[in-house]
């Protein structure tokens, strides 16, 4: 299993070699270089699990007034936080929960101080006061923050070379701002599914999933737009028959099959088609379309739902990508992302 931070010996010793033949025009042979152009292979699952995210920093979601002795106040806004501002510092404390930064504005008792944040790819710094509320004495800044997110997804992949998984194919995004959660830490919980919420036209359906929270399945290392990276810690996950991943010049338009878990946790197989094949273009996590064609999946979900997002998509005997999008205005059809596109999120991310 390769840990977060490490590469194998002998994969950095394959790589000098083969950066030493470039350099010298020579043709490398040998075992190297079969290990180069050696076919990927990962084990499909398809499995529905709960996810739990934590935040590094918090998150702005949203700006309010505060009802104070002297009326209305907005010292978030006047300051010039935004929503979707991540919260890092305050003054020379880092601050991660809600409760933490509560705790020191409580402290500061309306004190100046100094508030850094991340917005977008820049840092920020601003100087607010929070000011005390008349319905309870607490001191407050007005605004709405986030720390953490829980839901349900479904795990896509696990890499028997790596020990890695894949899951969901997106990112987590707050449901708020729509901008992706910086993860400080995080795990996947064994789930099932208690019910489903049937899709619509103009209303995407959802799984509905009871969590065991204190059974955790695997860590989280990583929430990219790609997908939600980690270890496995249960070895139950890891016992599937590995298959081969398509490159994007074997995907077809036609038939394909795809792995999903919609009731307790017993993983099926459904029939879809895919519909179409997207040239490649860089930070496009859509890469294909598909649309549900079985019957049961129809009669149960109304096609994709909600929470169905990650479950894996083959075709010829191999694994193709994953499903991460419904059409609103056609459960039947969804989006999908290209599993060379997670593998190399994953290999990223991973080092």
């Amino acid at each position: 299993m390769q840990e977060e931070g490490r590469t194998r010996p002998w994969v950095l010793t394959a790589l000098r070699m083969l950066l030493l033949a470039a350099v010298l025009g020579v043709v490398l042979q040998g075992p190297w270089a079969s290990a180069a152009s050696a076919v990927k292979t990962v084990v499909p699952l398809g499995r529905a699990v709960g996810i739990k995210l934590f935040s590094d920093g918090v998150m702005v979601v949203g700006l309010s007034e505060v009802s104070t002795a002297a009326g209305s106040q907005a010292p978030a806004r006047d300051c010039g936080l935004q929503e979707g501002d991540i919260i890092t510092h305050i003054n020379s404390t880092e601050v991660d929960t809600v409760e933490e930064v509560q705790s020191i504005l409580q402290d500061l008792e309306g004190e100046t101080m100094s508030i850094r944040a991340v917005r977008g790819e820049d840092q920020v710094q601003m100087t607010a006061q929070a000011v005390q509320c008349s319905a309870d004495g607490a001191y407050k800044l007005g605004a709405w923050i986030r720390d953490s997110m829980a839901g349900i997804g479904t795990l896509t992949f696990y890499d028997p070379d790596t020990g890695a998984f894949g899951a969901l194919g997106h990112g987590v995004s707050d449901v708020d701002t729509a901008q992706l959660m910086p993860l400080q830490s995080g795990s996947i919980m064994y789930a099932t599914v208690s019910a489903v919420q049937k899709g619509a036209v103009g209303a995407p359906g959802q799984l509905q999933g009871d969590f065991q929270v204190n059974r955790d399945l695997g860590e989280l290392w990583s929430n990219t737009s790609q997908g939600i990276f980690g270890s496995l810690t249960d070895e139950t996950l890891t016992q599937g028959t590995p298959v081969e991943v398509a490159r994007r010049d074997q995907v077809q338009v036609g038939k394909a099959q795809i792995l999903s878990n919609i009731a307790g946790d017993r993983v099926e197989t459904y029939e879809v088609e895919i519909t179409h094949v997207y040239p490649e273009k860089e930070g496009d996590d859509r890469e294909l379309m598909l649309k549900v064609t079985d019957p049961r999946l129809l009669e149960t979900t109304g096609g994709i739902v909600q929470g169905m997002s990650g479950s894996p998509i083959l075709q010829n005997g191999r694994i193709v990508g994953a499903v991460t999008h419904v059409l609103v205005n056609d459960p039947t059809q969804g989006y999908g992302i290209l599993m060379e596109t997670m593998l190399d999120a994953a290999e990223s991310t991973a080092t």
